[in-house]
């Protein structure tokens, strides 16, 4: 019993010393020992690994368990070294929705097929996103928690240790600078040679446990792989399942995927090719001079409204009209004038037909861009096509 009241006493003195020493280092009343900078380093690394280590481990957690409610839950069974209770996975509960929809709606149904068929893919992909925090847990947190639970402490142990050595050998320093008479003063080199001597054994502990880190981080490299050939693995499993249940749903009936405007743009009526111009044919049939179609004659000439490009148009579409004629009573030679006494027929004639024909691949061989005129005139991309407003209706015009 007295000697456990003298090493308390000396314990106790101790921690008052080193209290007073590191409350004046703090106020720069003393000096202070350096350590090794090679040692500062390696102390400096093991901080910074064991907090980023750290980070990765809340990350990852938060990734295999996004709610917080289970993530505290599973935390607390896991200090109380209680087996956790199964809990469902996000996919299992939404194959279970998924499977009770289709049997309601009908599992003779197309519709119900299709729901019970991706309730069990879901169910599928649940389990094995179990499986994937299964060995995420085994091979890459549990590692990353023995540092920071192990190593790090060990590491943290040595380096309380190293800086009560390093007060005990700066107060000895102080004792001896106090120091005046002669036994005092051998008494406090005695002391400072002892404290001088721990503190170096104690910096060499520390060192070699800090050069430990490169073996740690071959191991962190190890579990990291391993996590990483588990996501691989788990994302291939998933995949195959996705293909399969895509491959089920388009063998359904009356299925309609995001994919079918391929197939239905595959299935269109293709647009009919229009007849290419030909321009050897048109430079024989051109006549020499600019002639007036004989169905626009009949309009007043001196109407000022009409733009030289649809006179213009006219010219082009009467050159079109082919010359041959063979009953004198029924054709009309182009440039022949329209007798104004005279109410036209409306049965159409051969060069009328010719006509009538051309206008049409003109109009379907160009693009059609309408401009609203004042006078009801509309414009087309092609040869200009006039309707007869109120005041034109008196007059007289072929009917085409």
């Amino acid at each position: 019993d007295i000697m456990d009241l003298t090493r308390l006493a000396v314990d106790a003195g101790q921690f008052i010393n080193r209290t007073v020493q590191l409350t004046e280092e703090s106020l720069g009343q003393t000096d202070k020992t350096a350590l090794d900078p090679g040692l500062e380093e390696l102390l400096a690394l093991a901080d910074a690994t064991k907090v980023w280590t750290e980070q990765i481990i809340t990350q990852t957690e938060v990734l295999l368990q996004p709610n917080p409610g289970a993530r505290l839950e599973d935390r607390l069974y896991e200090h109380l070294e209680w087996s956790a209770p199964p809990r469902p996975r996000a996919h299992e509960l939404l194959g279970e929705e998924m499977v009770q929809a289709g049997l309601e709606v009908g599992s003779t149904t197309p519709y119900g097929t299709a729901l019970m068929r991706c309730g069990g893919t879901q169910k599928q992909l649940g389990e094995t996103e179990r499986k994937f925090v299964q060995s995420v847990n085994i091979h890459f947190l549990t590692p990353l928690r023995s540092f920071t639970e192990g190593e790090y402490r060990a590491i943290q142990n040595e380096r309380k240790m190293l800086v009560n050595k390093r007060l005990d050998l700066d107060i000895a320093k102080s004792r001896l600078m106090k120091a005046h008479q002669a036994d005092r003063e051998a008494r406090a080199e005695m002391e400072l040679r002892i404290c001088q001597s721990l503190f170096d054994r104690q910096a060499e502990i520390t060192r070699r446990l800090l050069e430990g880190l490169s073996s740690s981080h071959i191991s962190h490299m190890r579990s990291l792989t391993d996590f990483v050939d588990a996501q691989a693995s788990y994302f291939a499993e998933c995949q195959q399942h996705a293909e399969e249940l895509q491959k089920h749903l388009a063998s359904i009936p009356a299925v309609f995927c995001s994919n079918n405007w391929q197939s239905a743009r595959s299935t269109c009526v293709n647009a009919k090719t229009l007849p290419d111009f030909d321009q050897d044919l048109w430079s024989l049939n051109s006549p020499t001079k600019t002639e007036k179609d004989s169905s626009l004659t009949a309009l007043d000439p001196t109407n000022n409204n009409v733009s030289t490009h649809s006179r213009t148009s006219r010219d082009y579409s009467a050159s079109r009209l082919p010359a041959a004629a063979t009953d004198a009573a029924s054709v009309r030679t182009v440039g022949e004038a329209v007798p104004t006494n005279t109410r036209p027929v409306r049965e159409t004639t051969t060069a009328e037909d010719a006509l009538l024909g051309s206008r049409r691949q003109d109009a379907a061989s160009t693009p059609v861009t309408l401009q609203l005129m004042s006078d009801d005139r509309r414009t087309f991309g092609g040869p200009t096509c006039i309707m007869p407003n109120e005041s034109h209706r008196g007059e007289n015009h072929p009917q085409l």
